[in-house]
């Protein structure tokens, strides 16, 4: 909007003088009342006044309303200079004889922001208190790891060793809660995913609360990013969200360094101002920490706003400058008018390079911080203000190439130790030796005392839970038995299953239901009703359809967690409660429905950080395979998903075809995740395709958990019969069944059939296996599940499934015979299923014609059958392949 012209100038000096006496008599917060008074006002008479998200570039808490620090300033000032040392010589005796990286410039710029947190405001569990949640950026490990030195939680070899870990003396390079389960509680450095975790737990959290599971209305959850951060679409995705539900038991801190890892993040605008537009606009309560205390002198100079107004108009890219000079630089630079250099003209040029950053003030940092944690009715971000590559001066301090920094020559470690005053004599300097605190020293004693208060040595998560008493396989009765003449889709029996387990009286209130928005596609709407969607706020509406009987009901104590069009929230919300135990001592059972296409290949960085947060729970993928969801086209046709899931190490992926399948392997994830506390995940793909499904084989539980088993023999004809092995799973096991049927009664072959609800499973046993075999050859070899299975049978071994050929082609290491594969490699399509099995050739007829192709191929049955059988079932071998199209 442009500005308009002042018509009427005396007018205006009238308001303003006004409103200076208001300012001068009774304050800012009477001031600001009348302001918005007046705005409220001039908009319900019709005035157009846009919103402005923005204040001036200055810190929100003026100096008159700090509160008086409570630490010991000179105690907790040699602290962070110890561990400032201690990180920065993690790196550097690192790289001095290895390759390994680290990064001392981040913690360098937000060594101050942690301090404050651990001194004064975070909490640690105790067993009358859940205490909060810390999600440390990713890059600042060395500081973390360097309190953890001084307070004895790790020795000087493990530091040594940081980023060394194969021989099991070293740290893991960023927070890895799998590497390291006793340290950290969330995996953050991929860039983005902290901040959306970060709300979504702080989400779950009330939702426990709410339903009476545990207690978390004096508990906060600190996610610590980046300013270039923010621009992962995943740090800001959610940020609204936290804004509409209040969630005023979450606090972002961004440090606001100005630089990404290769320069400014805003060069030429400025990220604090914009970040602060995009937060209060999404509901959120902004804190900016921009100045530090030594710029307050200055401030009250400043009647005329002058210097507010040249810290408006300086851009980031010159800040990053005027930091990467000295103080003459700035004095010329920055104080550039005879007023502004008036106001310094009796300052020194070291009293200028003085003028600190917000970010860097423990004094600001802490008024910051007290105000986040009692503001109510909103989420808080702190916007601190900090220089990147702090005290390293000319090896990187405010320069570009400031992240990269892993080796700091010899004079710049002096100026290091003389600019923070160490105790590390000249002849050590080489050598960057850690520094510990000596027993019995005020220091160490205040930094024990000000965990001790804080009850405990950090916030930290718990490796084990109570074990949950898990139903017996006979509970799902019914979904073992043949369904007769019934007709039901396998998502259907995964939701009675869910609705079997709600109902439980040891462990039903455990249970938590996801879905992003499509319940009714999953047939979930009677959860709706019968569990309730949670809501912090109710139904504070009528819905429409409240005369039904599935209506959709929101409750206060609602167990459904229904997100909306959002997989990387629902996926969010997952994680929260997959890791409840954990990081509330609570196990929960959560079951995230999605479609499978845009599961793993949409939140596969989400995934990846599940199993490196050892979560525990189901991920379903709906509507799974290539030619299941018919109609829907190319992008939602999931080929691959399988794929993608068998690359986390603690995922156990399964795709069953019939109910008993989809039973046997909830159970034993069950079994193994909440009574034997196995820190694993289950990926489970279920269909839309309704069918019959017949009885459970008998003693067939385990060998369905391990991935394989006979699900049909073929005759045992007399004589020499050609046979043949078919493998499949998920939606093309059915048509597998009906191509064994074809070969017997139009070719004379026989086919045993395999129904495989795990081709991954089987490959991990066989890898397994064969390592065993590699590392002790004396010992007599064992035998994996595959090859047990098919190691008595005969003829060639053909595998069909809804999924790339690389899925099933996991198993051919240890397939003992000619192993062929189908598979739906290609872009999806639209059309029925049958005209898609058909166009990805795995349907019954490809199946046939690829076992007698195999037959031919051994000699067992002529070539000429294998022609009659392409002409019979009109497949033209001139059509192009399906990946190729």
């Amino acid at each position: 909007m442009d500005k308009l012209p002042d018509l009427d100038p005396q007018e205006t000096r009238e308001w303003l003088d006004a409103l200076e006496g208001v300012l001068q008599r009774e304050g800012t917060d009477r001031a600001h009342f009348l302001i918005e008074q007046l705005i409220d006002r001039a908009r319900r008479s019709g005035a157009y006044l846009p919103f402005s998200a923005n204040t001036a570039y200055v810190n929100t808490i003026p100096v008159e309303k700090q509160p008086r620090y409570p630490g010991d300033f000179a105690i907790e000032q040699t602290i962070r200079h110890y561990l400032r040392w201690n990180a920065m010589a993690m790196v550097v005796r690192a790289n001095k004889h290895t390759n390994v990286g680290g990064h001392i410039a981040s913690f360098a710029s937000a060594a101050t922001l942690y301090d404050v947190g651990y001194n004064h405001f975070w909490r640690a569990w105790t067993p009358d208190r859940g205490g909060d949640l810390v999600y440390i950026q990713g890059h600042s490990a060395p500081g973390i790891y360097a309190r953890a030195f001084l307070l004895g939680l790790l020795s000087e070899e493990q530091l040594q060793n940081f980023r060394q870990e194969v021989d099991g003396k070293g740290l893991s390079s960023y927070p890895h809660p799998w590497l390291m389960p006793d340290f950290w509680q969330f995996p953050t450095v991929s860039m983005g995913l902290g901040p959306h975790m970060a709300i979504y737990q702080a989400r779950f959290m009330r939702y426990l609360h709410d339903r009476g599971i545990a207690d978390t209305a004096d508990r906060k959850v600190w996610a610590f990013c980046g300013d270039g951060e923010m621009d992962e679409p995943e740090a800001m995705g959610a940020i609204d969200r936290a804004g509409r539900e209040k969630l005023d038991n979450l606090i972002f801190v961004v440090n606001c360094n100005l630089q990404r890892l290769d320069g400014p993040v805003r060069g030429n605008g400025k990220i604090i101002q914009e970040l602060e537009g995009t937060f209060r606009g999404a509901g959120w309560n902004v804190i900016k920490v921009i100045w530090g205390r030594h710029w307050d002198p200055l401030f009250a100079k400043d009647s005329e706003g002058i210097l507010r107004r040249r810290m408006m108009e300086v851009v980031d890219g010159e800040y990053q400058l005027y930091k990467s000079r000295n103080g003459a630089f700035v004095r010329e630079h920055f104080f550039n008018s005879p007023e502004l250099k008036a106001m310094v003209s009796e300052l020194s040029d070291e009293d200028v390079w003085r003028l600190n950053r917000g970010g860097h003030d423990p004094f600001k940092v802490y008024a910051a911080y007290d105000a986040a944690v009692k503001h109510t009715g909103q989420p808080t971000v702190i916007l601190a203000k900090t220089i990147k590559g702090y005290g390293m001066g000319e090896a990187g301090e405010a320069m570009n190439i400031a992240h990269q920094q892993k080796k700091i020559a010899v004079d710049a470690i002096r100026r290091f130790r003389d600019r923070f005053d160490l105790p590390v004599p000249d002849d050590q300097l080489e050598k960057v030796p850690f520094l510990k605190l000596p027993e019995g020293s005020k220091e160490l004693e205040y930094l024990k005392a000000r965990r001790q208060d804080l009850g405990g040595d950090r916030p930290r998560r718990r490796a084990k839970a109570k074990p949950l008493e898990v139903p017996p396989l006979s509970a799902f009765d019914r979904l073992l038995k043949s369904s007769e003449d019934r007709e039901l889709s396998t998502t259907m029996a995964l939701v009675q299953i869910m609705t079997l387990l709600a109902r439980d009286k040891a462990i039903g209130k455990r249970v938590v239901p996801i879905v992003p928005d499509e319940g009714r596609t999953f047939g979930m709407e009677g959860m709706y009703r019968q569990l309730g969607i949670w809501s912090h706020v109710g139904q504070l509406y009528t819905p429409e359809d409240a005369d039904k009987l599935a209506y959709y009901r929101e409750d206060k104590q609602g167990q459904v967690l229904q997100e909306g069009i959002t997989e990387a929230g629902a996926m969010c919300d997952w994680i929260a409660a997959a890791s409840a135990y954990a990081t509330h001592g609570e196990p929960m059972i959560p079951f995230y429905l999605f479609y499978s296409m845009f599961g793993f290949q949409r939140v596969g960085d989400f995934a990846w950080a599940a199993g490196d947060m050892r979560c525990r729970g189901f991920l379903v993928g709906g509507t799974s395979g290539r030619t299941t969801l018919n109609g829907e086209g190319l992008q939602h046709e999931d080929g691959h998903s399988h794929v993608l899931s068998s690359v986390i190490p603690n995922c156990r992926s399964y795709d069953p075809t019939f109910s008993y399948e989809v039973a046997v392997i909830v159970h034993d994830g069950l079994r193994r995740m909440l009574a034997e506390q196995e820190d694993a995940y289950w990926y489970v793909t279920v269909l839309n395709e309704n069918y019959a499904h017949p009885g459970m084989p008998e003693g067939a539980e385990q060998d369905i958990v391990k991935g394989m088993y006979l699900f049909k023999q073929g005759a045992k004809a007399k004589g020499k019969a050609p046979r043949v092995q078919l493998l499949g799973s998920g939606a093309i096991l059915r048509e597998v069944i009906a191509a064994a049927d074809l070969l017997k009664s139009q070719w004379g072959v026989d086919a045993d059939v395999w129904s495989c609800p795990s081709f991954t499973e089987l490959a991990r046993d066989g890898m397994a296996v064969s390592r065993h075999n590699r590392l002790h050859p004396e010992d007599a070899p064992r035998r994996s599940h595959v090859e047990t299975c098919l190691g008595g049978t005969q003829g060639p071994v053909v595998a069909a499934t809804d999924y790339v050929r690389t899925f099933a082609e996991q198993i051919r290491p240890w397939v003992p015979r000619a192993y062929h594969v189908l598979g739906t490699d290609g872009f999806g399509r639209s059309d029925t299923r049958e005209k898609l099995r058909g166009f990805f050739e795995v349907d019954r007829h490809h199946v046939a014609i690829a076992a007698l192709k195999a037959l031919a191929d051994e000699g067992t049955v002529p070539a000429a059958k294998v022609a009659e059988a392409l002409k019979k079932y009109g497949i033209d071998p001139a059509k192009p392949a399906p990946w190729t199209v």
